[in-house]
């Protein structure tokens, strides 16, 4: 087993609070590591939470060492690297790409550096794509989401926030 065959087996682990989206669309997979070849091989996943205290990091861990198991790896070590910090610049652009489709806005960086002090970053509907958006609410289902919705199509939607 080599690192990249680990790592498009990890393409297929799915995080459960947007299970469109892989570990690796995240970001959050820092490295991998194997070591020895055959029976005795083992890998360690070093993998970042998206943010302090992000339960869904107990089923992502639970996700990666099945993947792991099922093509015959025992000795698994999955590591939590909490520095640096995890940021939305992290995500790939498929996975900012999926997020779309999905109906969640992605994060959008250059947007939000461009803010001035007590600015508000313009959200494109996910939708429709109008910039005719207002916050509903700070915070969605999961800490990383806020809730909008278009003014134009008037469908709700979350919005994947920066970080």
């Amino acid at each position: 087993m080599t690192k990249e065959e680990i790592l498009r087996l990890l393409e297929d682990v799915k995080d459960p609070e947007v299970p469109v989206l892989s570990i690796l669309d995240l970001g959050i997979v820092r490295n991998v590591q194997v070591s020895d070849d055959g029976p005795n091989a083992s890998v360690k996943v070093w993998i970042t939470p998206t943010y302090s205290g992000c339960p869904a990091m107990d089923v992502i861990a639970i996700g990666i060492r099945m993947a792991l198991t099922g093509i015959g790896i025992k000795n698994i070590t999955i590591e939590n690297q909490l520095s640096p910090a995890w940021t939305t610049d992290w995500m790939t652009e498929e996975g900012k790409r999926k997020l779309k489709e999905y109906g969640i806005a992605p994060p959008n960086r250059k947007a939000y550096e461009a803010l001035g002090l007590f600015e508000e970053d313009t959200i494109h509907c996910p939708r429709c794509g109008s910039e005719d958006t207002e916050l509903v609410s700070q915070y969605g289902p999961t800490s990383c989401k806020a809730l909008y919705k278009c003014l134009s199509c008037k469908e709700p939607f979350e919005h994947f926030k920066c970080h």
